[in-house]
């Protein structure tokens, strides 16, 4: 498999996928392990004529690209040269009973400090895929993300027909100022921060911005090939709409988790997200543009700047002016939304089954609220703050994965109730009243093997708003999704639990509701939280503490000595 000529992005990725790791292991179809230096260093960078400081992973914008096998052993020494602490999330890799390499800072590690490393030791079982890494401390995922490429093991062809060549899409947002400045000034008034300033692809915002000629994406295709697209939204607060001038796409992944091929003119892509399509690019060779547009289906204000890159066929003069696509769905179009995701269906072969848990031992009620907490020293007195059933998660001073392995008391209660405490009419006219919500570093214990079936549910405190859910440690099938109130009675029976979409990401609709299930098998602590920072930030986010099975080889596996201290 080659990969596609992309100008100097796809040079840089390439090159740190041939220097970036050694290879102990060469047979054929054997597991090898892979290894990676990351430097956390700054970088100056210029974007829309404005030049900054940035931090970076081997100086790289966006990061290099994690090139590894099915069934592969990885280890990343990641070394701190910044003076913020730092961590680094492997999203949506499992990462069984070693949540020690998950990444979260004060969930499952300490971050490591200024001058110190870590070496993330993971093993890569049972996925294949595109997955990403990203920071996972503050807002330094703003440019602090990469891809990673998970190939099948050796001689396991794709289900779905082989593409002439491969090419990484990352979308990202940017901000003239400094994000941690940005971040702060909200936060000391009690409002949201400054929106980005543009979104990218590959890190470049294209030429629709000013000074961005040469900051602008260029995949180089040849007429009559397919090309397999690796999708990430790496972008921190928007859900993204991307679509191709003149060529359709065909899903064939997502979530690292094949899907029955569905061809679309378009796709959404939340935060946290990773979607593979196919391309076939059969159109009169010419240059035509991606283009990406913000989903907002409410009246809150948003960065809806449109980022491009160019599908540039070959031998054709770059002084033509690209096309963009007619076919990019309104900022507002959630009909567009509902319909993409009630088409993705998982693949459900035996060789890749969707084992969706029919049989059901906790059933959980999650709403999603917005509100304000007092705060003296903020512009009116109240800070912006988010819950689930009206509980807005503090973080820690001690990893509870630490807390929860060594039996330290005091860090964190399991006590998150399963339902809110008092019902109501979630999606009905807005509720701007006694919006106040409590505080805890509260999280919910499950039993070691139990199946969960979770409904988030979206509520109008304050508004009503999409909101994309990540899971850690887990994937999930999304057996069910709806508009306004979700009806225990009468809801379940429109499940799907045949061959539902698994995720480890999943968008709960504006003013309705998701419903997911999983297996409690990965013992650990496993963060869940909105996806978008803002909301984290806010504090919508718990975790699950899943207890050990009962023997040592289901249970948590000892931490490393090289484990960060706070």
């Amino acid at each position: 498999m080659r990969m596609a000529r992309n100008g100097s992005s796809s040079h840089a990725a390439y090159t740190a996928f041939v220097l970036g790791f050694l290879v102990f292991c060469f047979l054929p179809g054997e597991a090898a392990i892979k290894k990676y230096q990351f430097n956390v260093q700054l970088k100056n960078v210029s974007r829309l004529c404005h030049a900054k400081s940035i931090v970076t992973v081997n100086r790289q914008f966006p990061g290099p690209t994690i090139y590894v096998r099915e069934g592969d052993r990885v280890l990343i020494n990641v070394t701190n040269n910044v003076h913020y602490n730092i961590s680094i999330h492997w999203h949506g890799l499992k990462q069984y009973r070693n949540g020690w390499a998950d990444g979260p800072a004060y969930i499952t590690q300490c971050p490591i400090q200024t001058g110190k490393s870590y070496v993330y030791d993971f093993n890569v079982t049972g996925q294949r895929g595109t997955l990403w890494w990203h920071a996972h401390i503050l807002w330094l995922r703003a440019t602090v993300y990469g891809a990673i490429v998970i190939m099948p093991t050796q001689g396991t062809p794709y289900p779905f027909p082989q593409p002439d060549l491969e090419a990484n899409l990352v979308l990202g947002e940017w901000w003239h100022a400094d994000v941690e400045k940005v971040v702060k000034q909200g936060n000391d008034m009690g409002l949201p921060p400054n929106m980005s300033d543009a979104h990218t692809i590959n890190g470049k915002p294209g030429p629709l911005f000013p000074c961005s000629e040469k900051h602008t994406y260029a995949l180089e295709v040849e007429q009559g090939k397919t090309y397999l697209l690796r999708i990430v939204n790496a972008a921190l607060n928007d859900e993204l709409f991307l679509a191709i001038s003149n060529h359709n796409m065909t899903v064939v992944e997502i979530d690292a988790v094949y899907v029955k091929p569905y061809s679309t003119n378009a796709i959404i892509i939340g935060p946290g997200q990773t979607t593979n399509v196919l391309v076939h690019a059969n159109q009169p060779p010419g240059r035509y543009f991606f283009a990406t547009r913000t989903f907002m289906d409410v009246p809150i204000a948003i960065d809806n700047k449109t980022a491009t890159a160019i599908l540039q066929y070959k031998k054709v003069s770059t002084t033509i002016v690209p096309t963009l696509p007619n076919h990019l769905p309104a900022q507002n179009d959630s009909a567009f939304v509902l319909n993409y995701n009630s088409n993705l269906k998982s693949l459900n072969t035996p060789q890749f089954p969707a084992n969706v848990p029919l049989k059901v031992d906790r059933r959980l009620f999650y709403t999603i609220g917005l509100g304000f907490n007092p705060c003296p020293t903020c512009v009116n007195g109240t800070r912006l703050a988010a819950s689930l059933n009206n509980i807005s998660f503090v973080m820690p001073q001690t990893a509870l994965l630490q807390a929860h392995y060594h039996g330290i008391k005091g860090v964190f209660t399991t006590d998150f109730p399963d339902h809110p405490a008092k019902p109501f009419n979630y999606t009905g006219a807005p509720l701007t009243m006694n919006l106040k919500m409590k505080q805890g570093t509260r999280v919910s214990k499950l039993k070691f093997n139990t199946t969960v079936e979770l409904v988030l549910q979206d509520t109008n405190l304050l508004s009503v708003e999409s909101h994309p859910f990540h899971l850690h440690g887990y994937n999930f099938f999304v057996v069910g999704t709806g508009v306004g109130n979700f009806d225990p009675a009468k809801d379940p029976a429109k499940y799907n639990l045949v061959d539902p979409p698994e995720r480890n990401t999943v968008g709960v609709p504006t003013g309705g509701w998701t419903a997911i299930r999983f297996k409690a098998d990965n013992p650990g602590v496993w963060f869940m939280h909105c996806h978008l920072e803002l909301h984290t930030g806010w504090g919508l986010k718990t975790a699950f503490v899943v207890e050990d099975g009962p023997s040592s080889h289901l249970s948590v596996l000892p931490p490393p000595k090289d484990l960060p201290k706070c």
